[in-house]
């Protein structure tokens, strides 16, 4: 089993910065790709940033340039970066993690960005 525990989301200005933090504990071992999804009232689950075991990134166009993941494996930590933030961000973020064949979500975060 693996735990995910979000931080770091709250209400920012549109142009402006947050930082998303993910705790991974349990078997945190073994797992390939952690990263975050975020969802919208009323829209589907996307992906935001993931990383996996050998750091290589992923990032949706919609967010490329503007945020960025990272990790602290010496933490367990995940953290993702937002800068020049749009109100069209306003989301719930997850983190995320698989660990072969199994899923893990965190409890998520609220992010808005007011115009």
């Amino acid at each position: 089993q693996v735990q995910l525990v979000e931080s770091g989301g709250g209400l920012v200005q549109a142009g402006g910065s947050l930082r998303l933090s993910c705790a991974a504990s349990g078997s945190t071992f073994s797992i390939n790709v952690i990263g975050w999804y975020r969802q919208a009232p009323g829209k589907k689950r996307e992906l935001v940033a993931a990383i996996n075991i050998d750091g290589i990134t992923n990032y949706p166009d919609s967010v490329k340039g503007r945020f960025t993941i990272s990790r602290d494996n010496a933490k367990s930590t995940v953290y993702l970066q937002m800068n020049s933030l749009k109100p069209e961000d306003t989301a719930v973020y997850y983190c995320h993690a698989n660990r072969g064949p199994e899923v893990y979500w965190g409890q998520g975060t609220q992010v808005t960005v007011s115009s």
